[in-house]
């Protein structure tokens, strides 16, 4: 079973996305308004991006409210790869975003012949910006890992990415009033290059997880150890543990003392399942096949 129940894990997803929509909604409005108000191009870029935080963070609670249905007959091991797939959606979204973002910032910075002085409230603006992005980062990316949803984990790392973002806007608002004007299409330019960074790694993460790749090889030491904690099982092999992003099931096979009768085997293989599932956090089904320790025909398996 779950460290934390179904009822528990919505509850938690939930206040992650309203947090997340209500502060990036105030971060949108006021950094476009000032952006505008200060001729700060990168704050702009930046209200733009905060903006596509609210898109990511509704495309995040979709995936994890599908990921959260139960087991169908059409969805034996549940829907849990949901969770992936909409990081991936956000992967697309992101990579969308910095091409344009990009592609202004290069116009601007190469094509553009026109001085741009950015006024200091731009600066205020972005270390208002850097202490709400963190505060809200934290927080969700703390409900992600406690009810282990990879959407809301992917969420909270895209949010991240406004933090350095904020400081980017900081220094190249003072550099602006330096005599150094490019500064504020440069800055709007390596945002964009940080939300493609942030697109493609959280691509990965997400592609890794749709593909089965292990959160962690202690798993597997985990449940050997807990499998052969129990009287009669000496060995376990064949061991597969399939992915799911939020959870993950499991098959193996289990070497038990070969003189049991079949009522006994089939009562260790059940408390075997059992005992996994209840230790094992991630581990949501198991399915465990007996063999008789030492037969040649199932170590070959």
């Amino acid at each position: 079973m779950f460290s934390i129940d179904y009822n528990e894990r919505n509850k938690e997803g939930k206040k992650a996305i309203k947090v997340a929509i209500v502060g990036n909604l105030a971060l949108t409005l006021f950094n476009i308004l000032i952006g505008v108000i200060s001729g700060s191009f990168a704050l702009i870029v930046e209200g733009f991006h905060t903006l596509s935080d609210i898109a990511t963070t509704i495309i995040a609670y979709v995936g994890f409210r599908i990921g959260q249905k139960p087991a169908d007959k059409e969805h034996p091991f549940g829907h849990g790869a949901a969770e992936a797939l909409a990081g991936l959606i956000i992967v697309l979204f992101l990579a969308f975003l910095s091409f344009e973002i990009i592609t202004q910032g290069i116009n601007r910075l190469f094509f553009d012949k026109n001085i741009y002085k950015v006024e200091y409230l731009a600066g205020v603006m972005a270390l208002v910006g850097i202490f709400v992005n963190l505060l809200i980062s934290n927080y969700i990316s703390k409900i992600g890992r406690k009810i282990n949803s990879p959407a809301i984990i992917a969420d909270s790392k895209h949010q991240q990415t406004d933090i350095f973002s904020s400081i980017a806007i900081l220094i190249s608002v003072i550099l602006s009033n330096l005599g150094i004007t490019f500064i504020d299409s440069l800055t709007g330019l390596i945002i964009g290059g940080l939300i493609l960074k942030t697109a493609f790694t959280l691509g990965k993460d997400n592609i890794d997880n749709i593909m089965g790749k292990l959160p962690s090889q202690d798993i597997l030491i985990q449940i050997e150890e807990t499998a052969k904690s129990i009287d009669n099982v000496y060995e376990v092999h064949n061991v597969k543990v399939n992915y799911f992003g939020s959870y993950a099931t499991l098959d193996l096979h289990v070497d038990l003392n070969p003189d049991l009768t079949l009522k006994e085997s089939h009562k260790i293989i059940h408390e075997t399942q059992t005992k996994i599932i209840e230790n094992i956090d991630i581990i949501k089904y198991v399915t465990a096949h007996a063999c008789p320790y030492g037969d040649k025909y199932c170590l070959d398996d």
